[in-house]
């Protein structure tokens, strides 16, 4: 049995080698942001965050996608900026961080950079993209 796998594996390593890879990839997607130390949060865990912990939204998209509709008393503030900006939010160290994006990938990489600078922070899992889909309002102003 063990013989014939290996018999298979020899005969067929680039597939092999795509599933490592992929099984990879998932599980970085998967667990990453735990490793990171940071969660993702859906967008009903979000609102019960914002309602009963006084959560705040800091939505890191452009200019342009933040005016098409972002979430109420979000504090925006574009991923390119964030590290210039951090002192904006040393006031809101006390409270849980949610960052938002368009999809959940930007805002990862926001996490992580407010993670190593102490703050408590989540991931808007799949981003406005996941609220909109949730029939959760955003706000233009």
């Amino acid at each position: 049995m063990v013989q014939q796998i290996l018999t298979f594996i020899s005969h067929n390593l680039p597939l092999f080698g795509a599933l490592v890879v992929i099984l990879a990839m998932l599980g970085y997607n998967l667990l990453g942001s735990r490793l990171r130390g940071y969660k993702p949060v859906s967008p009903s865990q979000a609102i019960q965050m914002i309602n009963h912990d006084n959560a705040l939204v800091v939505d890191v998209r452009e200019d342009g996608e933040y005016h098409n509709g972002h979430i109420i008393n979000a504090l925006h503030i574009p991923q390119g900026q964030l590290k210039n900006r951090l002192q904006e939010l040393e006031r809101h160290k006390d409270k849980a961080i949610i960052v938002s994006c368009r999809s959940g990938s930007r805002s990862g990489q926001a996490c992580a950079l407010l993670k190593k600078q102490g703050f408590e922070v989540y991931n808007l899992a799949g981003g406005v993209m996941a609220w909109q889909s949730a029939n959760l309002p955003l706000v233009k102003k």
